[in-house]
Order: C-alpha cells, then sequence, then structure tokens
C-alpha cells in the first residue's frame, strides 16, 4: 500500500525527500512502481495538498516527474516549462511550494534529447519560442568544452549544455529569490539539479548543485 501521504511531512528533512525520489526512481527504471489507490487518495488530498517536494522541469511528454519517480496525487509540486526555465512566475510557483506548502526539496530537472536545448544549441528565434531560448542562451555560451559542431547534430555538445542549463537555472533561481535563498540559508528547503535520460529511465542527479 501507497505509504507517502501517512508520513508527517513537517519534520521531513530535504535529504529525506531526496532519498524518497532516489527510491522511487529506482522502482520507476526496474518496473516495480507503487501500487496506488488513487480513490483514497483523493480523499485523503481533497481539502488540502502538501508536496514534500517541488519540481522545475520541462514540459516534455516523455518526461513527467509523478512517474518519473513513482509518486501520486499531492506529493509532487510540478512547474513545468520547455527548457525547464526559471522564469520570473515559474520561480514564484517555487516560492509558494516552498513557503506555503511545505515542500521540502527543490529539484531542478532537466532532460536528453531535450528539443528546447537543441534550438537553442541552433540559435533558433521564432516566434514567442525564442523567449524560452533567451534563458537558455547563457549555457550555450558557458559550455566551452566542445569546441566543433556547437550545434543539435553533435549529442554531446546538446547533452554538456543540458546539463550547464541546470546549473544555469539554479543560478538564477538563487539570484531572484530572497524566499527561496533565505530558507535554503535557515535549512528548511534543499535544492538539487538532475538531468533524466529518456533512453534508460534513469534520473543522474548532480551532486555538485546540491544544497541541503
Amino acid at each position: 500500500m501507497y505509504q507517502h501521504p501517512l508520513l508527517n511531512r513537517d519534520k521531513m528533512s530535504p535529504q529525506e525527500a531526496l532519498d524518497i525520489l532516489i527510491e522511487g526512481n529506482h522502482r520507476f527504471t526496474h518496473n516495480q512502481t507503487s501500487k496506488k489507490d488513487y480513490q483514497s487518495l483523493i480523499e485523503i488530498t481533497k481539502d488540502k495538498q502538501h508536496p514534500f517536494t517541488s519540481f522545475l522541469s520541462c514540459s516534455d511528454s516523455r518526461a513527467p516527474v509523478e512517474l518519473l519517480f513513482d509518486q501520486a496525487l499531492g506529493d509532487v509540486f510540478s512547474v513545468r516549462l520547455a527548457g525547464n526555465i526559471a522564469s520570473d512566475k515559474g520561480i514564484g510557483s517555487l516560492e509558494f511550494a516552498s513557503k506555503y506548502l511545505g515542500s521540502k526539496l527543490i529539484v531542478v530537472l532537466g532532460h536528453t534529447s531535450c528539443g528546447a536545448i537543441k534550438a537553442a544549441c541552433d540559435n533558433f528565434r521564432e516566434g514567442h519560442i525564442g523567449e524560452i531560448i533567451n534563458h537558455i542562451r547563457p549555457a550555450v555560451r558557458q559550455e566551452k568544452t566542445v569546441l566543433e559542431s556547437r550545434d543539435s547534430s553533435n549529442e554531446d555538445f546538446v547533452a554538456k549544455v543540458c546539463a550547464q542549463n541546470v546549473r544555469v537555472q539554479i543560478k538564477q533561481i538563487l539570484h531572484s529569490s530572497d524566499i527561496i535563498e533565505d530558507m535554503l540559508n535557515e535549512k528548511k528547503i534543499g535544492l538539487i539539479g538532475a538531468v533524466y535520460d529518456i533512453s534508460t529511465g534513469q534520473v543522474n542527479f548532480l551532486e555538485e548543485t546540491l544544497k541541503l
């Protein structure tokens, strides 16, 4: 039986929240996802939400965070924008989840073969998509290890820009949000970046980004 809604989330630490996600992704990749009684979960969560984690992730249809981490109703506060960009509205949503809903961990999650990352690598500018790409351009500029074929045809370049974009968006969150910065300093929440591999189902956490 699925137990997470019964945990005392007020007393959960950021590390415990991260451990739950790691265990959940392991179940997902091994086809051992937990049985969930959704009718009971609807009843438990109908009057109040108390997600233990919040995500800034990509809108890609292949990367729904609840499935990737074997979570259910009420577990995850999910902010999804193409390229997992830290827009002002996205950051505001993370602030709300952290300060007012009690989320213990923020995860910025990129994924392999991301269309937004590829578009940024190709300097795409059309329509409102270009506004998204503007948030990713710093990651393209900062990736300096690949010297040739710096476009979407180079899988290694795309992968490195993807990981760097996660770091860039984390930096933007910390730069823009006094609420999140203060909660991190007070050890009330944690923050970490990660990249989801769409070919394996595995989530690789970027340990150097971890703030607990």
